[in-house]
């Protein structure tokens, strides 16, 4: 037996033109090395698309990629991942089905040509599927005879990494025993360990999802089983460069002469370029790098993908914070009337008070609500009553 295990595609993810295209194209060589390779089947751990409605440029994609695989004799069985699940079940990935390109696999065992039994649980955001699990008949597949593939879209507590230590996970108990393969999904570093009666994988995105997925792996890929062994297959399109500098204490023209010399020294011809830049400058801002000159030394480079995170050194603090108090204290002095007797504590009683932010899920009209509450706390010694606000608000007094 022989099949292949792919997982979070997540097709039409980036913004970028260029990578949203080389995940494409990443996924078009997967199936093309999968019929080359003559698997009885595909397995897609689910987040095929990166949302449950993608743009129809890339439905188009997959579809044509799909269909090589059924024109093929190669069936596709797969599960909803956290991206491209849906709760009101308008899902692209029902589509597909209906066009009799993939089977969209659930709790219930589906029995492929090769004699392969496949049943699996679809991942939900947050880790909602717990639930699921909960539900399970655990009896019923463990005494299920034959070659079982168990299909998920959760993170392990048990294999879980530095990376994704507050990722909501499972514990590997979860998953029904006695499986010959368990194709896992939704988490993005590669991994395989044994298991009891045979394999559990992660193969990772098929191709990085981000600035720091490509830093790290450079490229994406994914696992091969046949008669037991696995084998990973990598998907590297394009060969990635990765620059990090560190920003402290230099100058905005040291910075900048240290990227040149960089590039000056690396083959950036048809090369997906990643820039890091990272600190706080010793003077000057950000703005002061020349990036535009820099982009011309790239010219010949697939992509330039920068991310920086630069900050300017603050001028001395405690200085700044005396001279906003001597102002405040002059102001105090020089008022010839003060029917709210302002005191220096009063007045940064309110400055620190409104200076408080909107909780998260706080409704702007209470988040104005308990401003008002706690400034007329200070200014007037007592808590103003909803309806008094809400009079107020209207314009009755």
């Amino acid at each position: 037996m022989k099949f292949a295990h792919l997982a979070d595609c997540h097709l039409g993810g980036w913004r970028e033109e260029k990578l949203r295209q080389l995940g494409v194209e990443s996924f078009k060589r997967a199936l093309e090395l999968c019929i080359a390779e003559k698997v009885n089947f595909v397995l897609i751990a689910g987040d095929l698309f990166d949302t449950a409605l993608p743009p129809i440029d890339i439905i188009k994609e997959a579809v044509v990629a799909l269909k090589c695989l059924k024109d093929a004799g190669i069936n596709v069985y797969l599960i909803a991942g956290s991206h491209d699940f849906s709760p009101s079940r308008k899902t692209m990935l029902d589509v597909l089905e209906k066009a009799g390109l993939c089977y969209i696999v659930n709790e219930n065992f589906i029995l492929d040509n090769s004699g392969a039994k496949i049943a699996g649980v679809c991942g939900l955001k947050g880790g909602l599927e717990k639930g699921v699990y909960s539900g399970l008949n655990y009896e019923s597949f463990e005494n299920e005879s034959g070659f079982k593939i168990f299909m998920f879209h959760t993170a392990l507590e048990e294999f879980k990494t530095k990376e994704t230590a507050n990722m909501p996970a499972e514990s590997v108990a979860v998953l029904p025993k006695g499986f010959d393969y368990y194709a896992g999904g939704h988490v993005h570093y590669i991994f395989d360990t044994k298991t009891e009666n045979g394999i559990l994988t992660y193969p990772g995105a098929l191709f990085p999802n981000n600035f720091a997925e490509l830093e790290e792996f450079k490229h994406g890929g994914f696992y091969i089983f046949e008669d037991g062994k696995l084998s990973y297959v990598p998907l590297s399109l394009v060969d990635v460069i990765s620059i990090v500098l560190d920003a402290n204490g230099k100058t905005p023209f040291e910075l900048e002469g240290g990227i040149i010399n960089s590039l000056e020294n690396l083959d950036v011809n048809g090369k997906l370029i990643t820039l890091r830049i990272e600190g706080t400058l010793k003077s000057g801002k950000s703005s002061d790098i020349n990036f535009k000159d820099i982009l011309t030394r790239t010219n010949e480079a697939y992509l330039l993908l920068k991310h920086i995170k630069i900050s300017a050194l603050e001028p001395n603090l405690e200085i700044k914070e005396d001279k906003e108090d001597e102002l405040i204290k002059r102001a105090l002095e020089n008022q010839e009337i003060n029917p709210l007797k302002f005191t220096f504590e009063k007045v940064m009683s309110i400055i620190n008070t409104i200076g408080i932010e909107k909780e998260e899920g706080e409704k702007s009209l209470d988040f104005e609500n308990r401003l008002i509450r706690d400034v007329s706390i200070i200014l007037l010694g007592k808590k103003i009553e909803e309806n008094e606000i809400q009079k107020n608000s209207a314009g009755e007094y």
